[in-house]
């Protein structure tokens, strides 16, 4: 099921012209705060009402103001969920699971059982039913909203910056639940963040914002790996997107994972073997060599060619490699980049240490 947007919107001191399309999936609005996000999430919705354009879920258009056409909101079935939970505190989980079905369509009450026991083992929260929102952690009320707006049986899921207000812990409980909804629940989501590890951990596409307009949109792995998009996405925050599968963990707490150039090893991950992984690699954790080093701390070591070199404005470079057909950015100095003699074509090394990729960075595939 695809999204196809273009709207125009004005507030004082502010406009909004943005159009892409979403294909299946995890579509991800990324940008800096105020850059339009939850406009864009809220006209899908229905919380507010472009000035101009057009919004479409598949063959079902919500939006056309030249045709004098605006759905209203609770007929739209978008399933919508805020960066606070919303819960109805009078109410127990399971009370306020339910409470979606109202809004399914024709009273929500057929399948309603299998519905709710489906979607409370996705989300994991069948030993929380009988609790009242307020003996719930952050992450658990988050799961509970999830699980209220799908069961309204949403043609899609909008979240609007739905990890922003929980700590790392909190984040970290919630995500793997969220990569489960994406790859089980058949519900193509729209998720907004300006967080690039959530965003590389859960998105397949990527639209990219800023100061109300398009700067680039497409697949997520694409965009991450492309130098042109780092002044969008940030410098400390650059880096790209490797898959592979985790062949064996070791005694001594590291987890080998095999990708397209070769091994990685990393700290222990939480996936039993054979599991497919995406892992993000800052790039300004990447360090190049021309030839193969020998005697170092770091264990990460992958044969690459060097595609394209991108000076920045400061005394900084942006190299992207082929890594057996896999793309690696890594950020190092203009200088270093002439000692090496780095050009497209080049052979050379990328280099990372196990320890700098971060927990948050790898996620189910």
């Amino acid at each position: 099921m695809s999204l196809d947007l273009a709207i125009t919107h004005r507030f004082p001191g502010f406009s909004l012209e943005a159009a892409f399309t979403a294909p299946k999936g995890v579509t991800a609005l990324f940008g800096r705060s105020g850059s339009g996000k939850t406009t864009i999430a809220n006209a899908i919705a229905g919380l507010l009402r472009p000035d101009a354009g057009r919004i479409a879920v598949e063959d079902t258009v919500l939006v056309d103001t030249a045709a004098g056409q605006h759905i209203a909101p609770h007929r739209r079935r978008i399933g919508y969920v805020f960066q606070e939970a919303r819960l109805f505190p009078h109410l127990s989980v399971r009370r306020n699971l339910l409470y979606g079905r109202w809004f399914s369509g024709g009273g929500g009450r057929a399948g309603t059982r299998d519905d709710l026991a489906r979607i409370t083992d996705l989300l994991g929260l069948n030993a929380l039913l009988g609790r009242a929102p307020g003996a719930l952690s952050g992450g658990e009320r988050q799961r509970v909203a999830l699980g209220r707006a799908l069961l309204a049986r949403p043609r899609m899921l909008v979240m609007d910056e739905p990890l922003a207000a929980l700590d790392e812990e909190r984040k970290a409980e919630i995500l793997p639940y969220l990569e489960r909804l994406r790859d089980e629940a058949a519900v193509p989501i729209l998720f907004v963040s300006h967080n690039l590890a959530e965003v590389a951990r859960l998105a397949t596409t990527l639209v990219v914002l800023d100061a109300g307009r398009v700067t680039t949109a497409g697949p997520l792995i694409d965009i991450l790996a492309d130098p042109d998009a780092v002044p969008a996405l940030g410098i400390r925050d650059a880096g790209s997107v490797l898959t592979g599968h985790v062949i064996t963990h070791h005694a001594d707490g590291l987890s080998e994972i095999e990708v397209a150039a070769g091994r990685l090893l990393l700290p222990h991950v939480a996936a039993v073997p054979g599991a497919h992984l995406r892992i993000r690699i800052a790039a300004q954790d990447v360090i190049l060599a021309r030839e193969e080093p020998t005697a170092l701390s770091a264990l990460n070591i992958l044969p690459a060619r060097v595609t394209s070199v991108r000076p920045g404005n400061g005394p900084g470079v942006m190299v992207r490699l082929n890594a057996a057909g896999d793309s690696l950015l890594a950020r190092i100095t203009k200088r270093s980049a002439e000692r090496l003699a780095l050009a497209p074509g080049v052979s050379c090394y990328a280099i990372a240490k196990a320890v700098s990729v971060a927990p948050m960075d790898i996620g189910q595939s």
